[in-house]
């Protein structure tokens, strides 16, 4: 369901302080992993001992190559939203996914089971299992909804214009998605009128 993008462009950076609306966020250009890299370091741990990045955007944004490009930089584990949906209907469930099974273990020091959703036999697989990281990478529609922002130490919002995203999440996912854009298109609506994700975001980077 997600795509990829080449490279960020423009970024508005702020602390998370800044970003709950308690001011201006700067704009910031030429930006991209370097920025996110050091505003990791130095974000405390929110989820036990483990930091965890959330990379958020619409469909199509880029979240999936910015995660794979970072999780090489930092040797980190990724989880995707996309195996916690449990089908195209599930943008929400898929939060409350990453919350209970993922975020509230990872507080708790607990070994993780990762859920593992099937999209083409629409079954659950065995839930993959990992060992609380120092960094997890968390990427997905709906990684930094405020009840999963709370163990996040770092949250990136990826933007594209509407266009765009549609044509790369549709160039990689194609007849499978295209069915489904709108009815997953309203669920990211509805969902971004409820947490207003952008203006709580540390790092905003456009992509397109």
């Amino acid at each position: 369901m997600n795509s990829v993008a080449s490279g960020a462009g423009d970024v508005r950076v702020a602390p998370r302080a800044v970003a709950s609306g308690a001011g201006e966020v700067r704009a910031v250009s030429g930006a991209g992993s370097a920025e996110i890299l050091a505003s990791l370091q130095g974000a405390p741990a929110r989820a036990g001992r483990t930091r965890v990045l959330a990379i958020d955007g619409r469909s199509g944004a880029g979240k999936t190559r910015l995660a794979a490009a970072l999780s090489a930089e930092l040797g980190a584990a990724v989880v995707s939203l996309e195996d916690f949906y449990g089908g195209w209907d599930g943008l929400d469930r898929g939060i409350g996914v990453l919350v209970s099974e993922v975020l509230e273990p990872l507080a708790a020091g607990r070994t993780l089971r990762v859920p593992q959703y099937d999209w083409a036999a629409r079954t659950w697989d065995e839930p993959a299992v990992l060992e609380p990281p120092e960094v997890l990478i968390v990427e997905g529609v709906g990684a930094g909804a405020r009840r999963a922002a709370a163990f996040e130490s770092l949250l990136v919002w990826l933007e594209a214009p509407t266009a765009v995203r549609k044509q790369r999440a549709l160039g990689r996912d194609g007849e499978t998605f295209a069915p489904y854009w709108d009815m997953w298109a309203a669920q990211e609506e509805a969902m971004l009128a409820r947490e207003r994700t952008p203006e709580h975001a540390d790092l905003v980077l456009r992509t397109g």
